[in-house]
């Protein structure tokens, strides 16, 4: 009789298609079968949903997925239902009768794996079906949800641990996420009362992902330029609001650019379609806020471009996860120019506006916040090999500083004596009583005369101009090292004031060498990238265009059909026969049986022009 791994490993090949288990993927499993609960933290990209929908096909009884992702249950369920799993969702875009239609279902064994929202546990309808169920697993999605040191704390997800206590019988519980901090692993495991929870991480570098960070210039011409470098492939551009979303739409679509826009200002069709046409594939670019992104799982996204900085890296990491899910190169761009901060503080201090919070937690939230947007600034702003700065972030230590594969890494840094000219900041901004911020104190600094300057008498001051040879960016580029270094300190507040830091003696004495990497003027690096994404075969562009065919024939995203991946080991591999095809990575019992035959037959096809 088989053992519980030995089902799964069948079921991973049967319906999934793999012949084997990614890294972390089997611990989480086997942990999960033999009834002890889970906390896995694993990137974009790792596997996270067969690490519980695999147990949830070998245990008796129904696996319940808590999700705050509407688009992830639909994407989710249709790869489910496609592979032949019996899967629903149950949130607020069902009308009343499909509710109760899907618990009538779910109350008769019907579905194994239910994905349902977390203010959905505390319906008496809800509540009722779950009492009377034999519910044998509960998986918290995007766990970091439940932690006010998170970066996307949602109230509603406090309910999953008393919803868990109401059940009759206890099920295991997993939890799963692709980005938290120590803080945050350690308040999922407390606030979710895991029991002594087997922890699983894979690690967060995903080597196929090229960072760069571009600053200053002019925004909507360095987005232009980015788009052309990257003509022709799939991407997702992220604004900060609304408005910019639909400027930049209208940019690229002037410029012969096909793309759309995403935000929550859009009707619901209209997101709909926005996002049902990019994840087929029929547009290649759509301009969104982070409302767009979530949970949606497109795998061929072949470039994330930033049209700002980010409130945090568990955001910006997050969002450009969504590039190279398939496992290509990919790249990962952010823009930032100074205002950023600005607008960043304004967002945080008005995201808790409206909320459940009382005072006092609405003011931890706050505070944790500003300390990530520091950390975010630092990341945009400081020297160094960008990939090192996230690994470091999360906790991970990097088997070295340079990656090779990051913007950090590859832009020409001048290493410099800048002994003279830290202290001569230091004394200007003492001399400004830490009255001002970054952009006023590099503007004195260079002696840049304007009508403000001039009104507050601030070209009087002996420092006015003492660095006028160096350029402002350059000047506020050694601001942002003497805080990281804690020469200077940033105050916080929607307009943050700089002020003399805990080693800002150090500068005005000179007594020692202050020595800085600091950029030459700037040299676009995405031409010196190392890495390229394959180009795609003949025999690779055949099975894509039948895979559009079918996708368009079923009314269903191209990647439920067959993901890039396995079209790409089927190009290589060329399969002729069943049992060959049945050897392509993502090719399942199911898969076969609805598809095989219509790619075996385009590949013999291919094969016969060829001779």
């Amino acid at each position: 009789m088989e053992n519980a791994m030995q089902r799964a490993r069948r079921a991973l090949k049967e319906v999934f298609g793999f012949d084997s288990f990614r890294p972390g993927q089997q611990e989480a499993v086997s942990a999960i079968l033999s009834g002890r609960d889970v906390m896995a933290v694993m990137p974009t990209g790792a596997g996270k949903s067969l690490c519980y929908q695999i147990p949830a096909l070998v245990m008796d009884g129904i696996t319940l997925v808590v999700s705050p992702l509407i688009s992830l249950m639909h994407d989710q369920v249709m790869g489910l239902v496609q592979s032949g799993v019996r899967a629903a969702y149950i949130n607020s875009t069902l009308s009343p009768r499909q509710m109760m239609l899907a618990l009538d279902n779910a109350r008769r064994g019907v579905y194994k794996i239910i994905y349902v929202a977390p203010e959905r546990l505390a319906t008496d309808s809800f509540m009722n079906f779950a009492k009377n169920a034999q519910i044998s697993q509960i998986v918290v999605d995007e766990a970091h949800c439940v932690s006010q040191w998170g970066q996307d704390f949602r109230p509603g997800y406090l309910g999953i641990e008393p919803f868990i206590r109401e059940l009759p019988v206890r099920p295991v519980v997993s939890a799963f996420t692709a980005t938290a901090t120590d803080n945050v692993r350690r308040d999922i495991v407390r606030l979710l009362n895991l029991n002594s929870p087997y922890q699983v991480s894979t690690g967060f570098d995903r080597p196929n992902l090229y960072f760069e960070v571009r600053r200053g210039g002019d925004r909507d011409l360095e987005v232009m330029r980015f788009i052309s470098e990257h003509q022709g492939q799939s991407g997702i551009v992220y604004c900060a609001t609304r408005k910019r979303v639909e400027q930049v739409a209208a940019m690229l679509r002037q410029n012969g650019i096909y793309a759309l826009g995403y935000h929550a200002g859009m009707s619901d069709e209209e997101r709909k379609q926005a996002q049902d046409d990019f994840v087929a594939d029929r547009v290649p670019v759509i301009v969104a806020t982070n409302a767009f992104g979530m949970g949606i799982d497109k795998s061929n996204v072949s470039f994330v471009l930033h049209d700002s900085m980010p409130k945090d890296l568990e955001s910006y990491y997050q969002e450009a996860g969504r590039a190279g899910r398939d496992g290509e190169d990919a790249v990962c761009c952010l823009l930032y120019q100074p205002q950023d901060v600005r607008l960043a503080r304004f967002l945080i201090e008005h995201s808790t506006e409206d909320s459940q919070l009382d005072e006092q937690t609405q003011q931890v939230v706050l505070e944790r916040a500003y300390e990530r947007l520091r950390q975010m600034t630092f990341y945009a702003t400081v020297s160094g090999c960008l990939r090192a700065k996230i690994l470091k972030y999360f906790g991970e230590t990097p088997a070295r500083d340079n990656c090779g594969n990051c913007s950090g890494c590859l832009t020409q840094l001048q290493e410099r004596d800048v002994t003279r000219e830290a202290g001569l900041i230091v004394a200007c901004v003492i001399a400004m009583r830490g009255r001002f911020g970054k952009g006023v104190v590099a503007r004195v600094l260079v002696g840049k005369k304007t009508p403000r300057i001039s009104k507050l008498e601030l070209d009087k001051l002996s420092s006015f101009g003492c660095l006028r040879t160096m350029s402002q960016t350059m000047v506020r580029e050694m601001i942002d090292e003497m805080i990281a270094c804690e020469m200077l300190e940033q105050t916080g507040g929607e307009y943050p004031l700089l002020k003399a830091g805990p080693r800002a003696r150090e500068a005005l004495r000179g007594d020692e060498p202050i020595r800085m990497a600091l950029h030459e003027e700037p040299e676009k690096v995405s031409k010196k990238r190392r890495r390229t994404r394959r180009s795609d075969s003949p025999l690779y562009e055949r099975l894509a265009a039948l895979r559009r065919r079918i996708a368009d024939e079923q009314h269903v995203p191209p990647f439920v059909i067959f993901a890039n991946a396995t079209l790409h080991d089927m190009a290589e591999r060329v399969p002729t026969n069943r049992a060959a095809m049945l050897r392509v990575a993502g090719v399942g019992e199911r898969k076969m049986e609805r598809y095989g035959e219509a790619f075996l037959a385009e590949i013999r096809r291919y094969e016969e022009e060829l001779r």
